[in-house]
């Protein structure tokens, strides 16, 4: 087995859950938590995962992008659902990225798209583990 070497460490202090708050030991992150679907001021535990995988998805495709010599267009964006589903096994997730990649040929598009969700940490996070979609929009 390979040793792996950690690039980095996320502490995030949460008090109050769903209804709480969530601060980074560094305070770039310092937020307050809502649950889904109120009137709280905060933002959830869905969107934070939707805007995380988002994020590191674009990343994993500049890269995949890099290897095949092609520069993405700056206009590259990702939209992000993430759904709290309920049924007879309780609570889950599911989850779809609409990345849209204008002026580039589709099928080269689909080809980073396929790449960066081989590579993206969240992406192999979720596989297996939630319903996931990534499709070219």
């Amino acid at each position: 087995m390979t040793e792996s070497k950690t690039l980095y460490t996320a502490h995030v202090h949460v008090t109050g859950g769903r209804e709480g708050a969530a601060r980074s030991s560094d305070g770039r992150l310092d937020l307050k938590l809502s649950t889904p679907g109120t009137s709280g001021a905060g933002t959830n535990p869905e969107q934070l995962f939707a805007a995380g995988w988002s994020a590191c998805f674009e990343g994993a495709m500049a890269i995949a992008a890099k290897a095949k010599g092609i520069d993405l267009p700056e206009a590259l964006a990702i939209d992000a659902r993430v759904e709290l589903r309920h049924g007879a096994e309780g609570y889950a997730l599911a989850a779809r990225l609409d990345v849209h990649v204008p002026g580039l040929a589709p099928e080269l598009a689909r080809q980073i798209i396929e790449a960066a969700h081989r590579t993206c940490p969240y992406s192999k996070a979720v596989k297996g583990n939630i319903e996931t979609v990534v499709a070219l929009a």
